[in-house]
Parts: C-alpha cells; sequence; structure tokens
C-alpha cells in the first residue's frame, strides 16, 4: 500500500433528500430521515476513500477554529488519521448543503468562507512530501506554492479540477500544468470530448488525462500510450446520491496507479469503485475495501472502447 499525502477542502457537508426537482415552495416541510450533516469536502472524502482502500493518508488542509474544528478532528482520529497538517487557520468552517433527488441527480450549495484568502506555505509540508509516494492536491486557493513547487518533489502529482470549460481556464491552469494525473468532468465541456482531452494534453503533456462521465462511465488519454479510450459505467447496486462519484473514481485511480498497475486497469477499477460509492448519500460514505472491490472487479465484464490513437 501507498503513503499519499492529499492536501485540499475539509468541510461540514449537509445533504437533503428533495425526492425531485424542481423542489416546490412550502414555508416548512418534516422531512424525516432525509436530512444529514457529517464531515466532507474533497479532501476528506479522498482521504476516507485511500484510508478505506488500505492507503496510508497524510492530509493537509485549513480549518475554522469554530464549533465545527473538534468535530473534523475527531472524524479523523476516529480513522487513525495523522491530523499535524490539519490548520484550524479560519474564522469560520467551509459548509456545503446537497440536494438531491430519488434517482441521485444532486444540486450543491458550497460555502467556502474565506479560505480562498488563505495560503498553506510549503515548507510546512517539505517533511510529509519526503515520506509520501504519490501527492493529491485538490484545485483549492490555499494550495497554490504547494502546486507550483509539487514538481521538485519527485514525486507523482495527482489533480482533480473537476467543472471545466477552458484548457487556459486561469485559476486552473496551475493544477493542469504541474499535474501527471489529471482529472476532471464533462459537465461543461462542449464538442467531442476526446478533441478537448487533446488539447489539454498538447498543452501541459500530462502523463494521463481521465474525464468522468457520468452514468456513461469514463475516457481516458494515456500519453506513454498515445491512445484515448473509454470504459463503460457498471451497475453494482442501486443509485442513492451521485455527491462524490467523482472524488470516488479519482480516489481509486490514484489507489491503484500507485501500485503500478497501467492506467486502463485503474479505470476499470476506479469505475467499479464509484459505482459502489454512489448507492449511499454523503461524499465520505458508501466505500468498499479493496478485497471486496476485487471480488467485484473479478465479475464484471467491462465495455472498453477505443476512441483515437495520436
Amino acid at each position: 500500500m501507498s503513503k499519499i499525502l492529499v492536501s485540499g477542502l475539509i468541510n461540514i457537508e449537509t445533504n437533503v433528500n428533495v425526492h425531485k426537482f424542481p423542489v416546490e415552495y412550502s414555508p416548512i416541510e418534516y422531512a424525516f430521515n432525509c436530512v444529514d450533516s457529517s464531515v466532507s469536502g474533497v479532501a476528506y472524502n479522498v482521504i476516507c476513500a485511500l484510508d478505506f482502500l488500505g492507503d496510508t493518508v497524510m492530509p493537509s488542509s485549513l480549518i475554522g477554529k469554530d464549533i465545527y474544528k473538534d468535530v473534523i478532528i475527531s472524524a479523523l482520529k476516529k480513522r487513525k488519521i495523522n491530523t499535524e497538517y490539519v490548520k484550524p487557520m479560519l474564522s469560520k468552517t467551509c459548509t456545503s448543503v446537497n440536494l438531491f433527488d430519488d434517482s441521485g441527480v444532486r444540486k450543491i450549495f458550497c460555502d467556502l468562507k474565506d479560505i480562498q484568502e488563505k495560503i498553506y506555505p510549503v515548507n510546512a509540508l517539505e517533511a510529509a512530501i519526503s515520506e509520501c509516494s504519490g501527492l493529491v492536491i485538490c484545485n483549492i486557493n490555499f494550495n497554490d506554492e504547494i502546486i507550483k513547487n509539487a514538481r521538485r518533489y519527485g514525486k507523482p502529482v495527482f489533480c482533480d479540477v473537476h467543472v471545466l470549460s477552458d484548457i487556459h481556464d486561469s485559476y486552473n491552469a496551475r493544477f493542469m500544468e504541474n499535474a501527471d494525473v489529471l482529472f476532471l468532468s464533462d459537465e461543461r465541456i462542449s464538442g467531442r470530448h476526446e478533441d478537448f482531452l487533446l488539447s489539454i494534453y498538447n498543452e501541459y503533456h500530462n502523463k494521463v488525462i481521465v474525464l468522468g462521465q457520468g452514468s456513461s462511465g469514463a475516457m481516458i488519454l494515456d500519453g506513454a500510450l498515445r491512445k484515448i479510450c473509454c470504459v463503460q459505467s457498471v451497475h453494482v447496486r442501486p443509485v442513492v446520491n451521485t455527491c462524490g462519484a467523482g472524488d470516488s473514481l479519482f480516489s481509486a485511480f490514484v489507489h491503484y496507479y500507485l501500485q503500478g498497475l497501467e492506467s486502463l486497469e485503474c479505470l476499470k477499477y476506479a469505475v467499479t469503485f464509484a459505482s459502489y460509492k454512489i448507492g449511499e448519500s454523503g461524499g465520505a460514505e458508501g466505500f468498499i475495501d479493496e478485497k471486496g472491490l476485487k471480488k467485484l472487479y473479478d465479475g464484471l465484464e467491462y465495455k472498453v472502447f477505443p476512441v483515437k490513437d495520436f
């Protein structure tokens, strides 16, 4: 198993099952067993997923000095995860509210408070980085120094820029140009997906680029093989809430990539892990361990479609 630094957002998340969209107005609705709050955020989702798969995780994050500080630290310690680099430097902890319907479709409201005004100094993480075999650096602004210096440590760098429509996006460019493995979603892409991935590759020369395509599966560009392929999604249990699906896809890929598997095999494991995860509600819930995932993997047939050689 690997030791992995994960630097990014940890927040408090509230999930609300609204049953269907659009949500009709009423002054109050008694939604018994439909509202749940927990520790979440992209980094926390990835931390929990990697921990569940058996990796040792070193989290780095900025949290608030408010009542949620102890909740977050306690949640990490309960999983026996090191909290040395989780710093209470914000006045308030970031929060999110996720509305989701009975089919799993979701609408997220994310309140980042003042976190985008903070920078986590890279020199404070050098001891942790030296111990790790891979660096997961989330596209949050406090990672500015970390991502710009990441390549000098000689460790594989993994980034997920989530929703992207412009390969020259001024906010995400620093993450794209420094990532060995880059993830993103297809939600805002117009035109042919393979052409968009190829334009990213030609600009930033990432080793691997993965495009999450929701219920359709995922597309992968492997720079060494000079190939673009699609892996169709699999269905392993009923969908409850798709929140955190992309984070779980990303996490499982990181886990297997650091074990030395070929990129296409990593993605097949990842789509299976994500399919299982969305059978529960909550970004950091619904994971399966490596042994259980291998059993699912061995019992499934995967449809892989070559898209383009370049």
